[in-house]
Order: structure tokens, then sequence, then C-alpha cells
């Protein structure tokens, strides 16, 4: 079997663990049903790498406003690698207790809010505290982990606690310990990681089950639609629909930042 076959192999057994959860991807889609329907937004959030399921979920073709993506470059600016803006600054800033409350400090939010924090190991700090700091607003957290590799992995709180601990909903990519899936022989370590190819899964498979949600309360969603599907015209008028319904969203939480 070539390489190419064995890691879509590992994918198969991937999409077979996401299958495996359609309860609770059905739920979360319902928790965030309600804070779109009531006007409000669910906060997505993700460090380093898990940043591509922030931007997968909104916004892009396919997608619909409603979704707050706290993208904080600090933690995920990758290009420059090295040097000014490199990923030891981000590596380090993902650690330091308190980043996260000054990202928050930055919204109003409410009870009727929910939240999408994406963590493949759910060890490192700023992700932690960003959960933890959601609920003791009384907002309900879905997590997206790689139950595997939290489960082998060391927080890096003092406490011990990981992502996990303060999730309403845990919901697993299902990638390996390590996420690489492939090994190699005379490769002492192995390649090509599986959390992000389980990661959009299940955030697309939220995206369809809340779509219908909110098409069934009478709301069909304003999506991000190609021209070639739906003509120049329409395509257009629902880009600017999407991103004014954004932006009057985002509006809303950002007239009541620190109330």
């Amino acid at each position: 079997m070539s390489l190419t076959e064995t890691y879509l192999d590992k994918c198969v057994a991937i999409i077979q663990r996401i299958k495996s959860q359609q309860n609770k991807i059905e739920q979360a889609a319902a928790w965030f049903a309600q804070s779109i329907l009531a006007g409000r937004m669910v906060h997505v959030f993700g460090s380093g790498h898990s940043r591509i399921m922030v931007e997968e979920m909104w916004p892009r073709y396919g997608s619909f406003p409603g979704f707050n993506p706290i993208v904080e470059l600090s933690l995920t600016y990758h290009n420059s690698v090295v040097g000014a803006n490199g990923q030891r600054q981000a590596m380090f800033l993902e650690n330091v207790p308190g980043l996260a409350e000054r990202i928050l400090r930055n919204f109003g939010l409410s009870e009727t809010d929910t939240a999408l924090i994406i963590s493949s190991s759910g060890c490192n700090i700023v992700p932690i505290e960003m959960a933890e700091l959601f609920q003791q607003q009384k907002i309900k957290v879905v997590a997206i982990v790689t139950q595997e590799h939290l489960e082998k992995s060391t927080s890096k709180r003092s406490d011990g606690k990981k992502l996990s601990d303060f999730a309403d909903m845990v919901i697993d990519t299902g990638a390996p310990a390590g996420d690489s899936m492939i090994s190699i022989k005379g490769l002492e370590t192995p390649v090509s990681p599986g959390s992000t190819v389980g990661g959009v899964m299940i955030v697309n498979s939220i995206k369809a089950e809340l779509a219908k949600l909110l098409t069934d309360a009478g709301s069909p969603p304003k999506v991000l639609t190609a021209g070639c599907v739906v003509g120049t015209e329409k395509a257009t008028a629902l880009f600017e629909a999407a991103y004014d319904e954004h932006a009057h969203r985002i509006a809303e939480l950002y007239k009541n930042a620190g109330k």
C-alpha cells in the first residue's frame, strides 16, 4: 500500500469517528441556532493552526453570518516562521495566563451567546482560559479536540486542567496522539497530521445542521455563494447582505464591551 493510500485510509477512519458523534454535532448546532436566532453570535476561537477551523466556519463561501471569528494574530500568524512575528513568540504567547481575558475584554458578552473553542491538544493556556471565561459568563462551550492527544498530553496550566474541563461538550477530531499519521521507514518521527481534516469536517457538519435549523425557523441564512452557482448579481447581493448582517451583529458586541 502506498503512503497516500495509508493516509487516506486513516482519513476514512476519522470520518467514521466523526459519524459516531452525530448527536453531539446536532446538539452543538441547536445551541448555536438559539444564539443566532436571538440576534447574538457564536464566538469561535483557536490559537496556532486551530485558526484554520475558525476561518473555515466564517467567513468563506458556503458559510453565513452569526459567528464571531476571534483570530488573534499574535497567536496565529505563521508566515514569518522566525524573526519578528515568528512562531516561537506565538507558541510562547498561547501559554501566557491572562491573555484570554484581555482578548475577551473587547466584547460585550451575553448568556445567550455560545462558543466554539478549537485546540487539538486542549492543553495550551489561552484556549483553556477562553473556555473558562465563557463558562463563567454562563455561555455554553463546545470544544473540538483530539481526544487521544489530549489524554496523553500535559496541561500547561499549573492546576493541570485542560480544555475539556471547561467545555459543555467535547467533539473529537479522531486524529491520533501527536496528530501525525504516517510513519516512514528510516524516519524517526511521523508526518502528515490529521486533526485539521477532522476539525474541518466537524465545523462544516455543524454548519450544515445549523443552516437547516435556521431555515426551518423561518430565518434562512445569507450564505456566501459563488457567482457560478447563483449568478453574479445574486452572489454580489448575498455578499453585501451577509457582511452587513455580520457588521450589525458585531456592533452589538462592541457596543456593550465591558458591561
